[in-house]
């Protein structure tokens, strides 16, 4: 599909939405082309959260937590940065057991629990936020990375 889009160097990891390719469009508008096409081919509307290389990586270089914690963390990717009005009353929430810090276009996520277990969770979030969001873990931040540098 991304091929038929006109996207460079389509790969995809795990075939749950973890696409690279290459492009010079704006993120706003590749979020939007791939999703018409995925509604247009399958019926189903979906989100698409479109992030360069550059900032992925960033967001990735940047996570808050110790080395150790980080392994086992996830990081919730946004649509869009949250209004300042809900990026304080999200900075309210408080659960037992979980480490959170959001900056920018990510939430950064620590629990001691499972993350079945979590009450933030990535629905939690997308409706504090009012935006979309999905959530990977350390493994395939880095993956993503990998494939994106080679």
């Amino acid at each position: 599909m991304l091929k038929d889009l006109g996207f460079k160097n389509p790969q995809v990891y795990i075939h749950t939405g973890n696409w690279v390719f290459e492009s010079h469009e704006k993120e706003a508008d590749l979020s939007r082309k791939i999703s018409e096409a995925i509604l247009q081919k399958y019926g189903w509307e979906l989100p698409v959260i479109v992030i360069a290389a550059t900032a992925f990586k960033t967001i990735f270089d940047n996570c808050p937590f110790t080395e150790e914690k980080k392994e086992k963390s996830y990081f919730v990717l946004l649509s869009a940065v949250p209004s300042s009005e809900n990026l304080v009353l999200f900075n309210d929430y408080s659960f037992p057991n979980e480490t959170f810090q959001l900056v920018g276009r990510c939430v950064y996520f620590y629990a001691t629990i499972s993350a079945a277990r979590v009450k933030m969770n990535t629905n939690f979030i997308e409706k504090k936020l009012n935006v979309s969001a999905t959530s990977r873990n350390f493994n395939s931040m880095a993956k993503l990375i990998t494939i994106a540098s080679s």
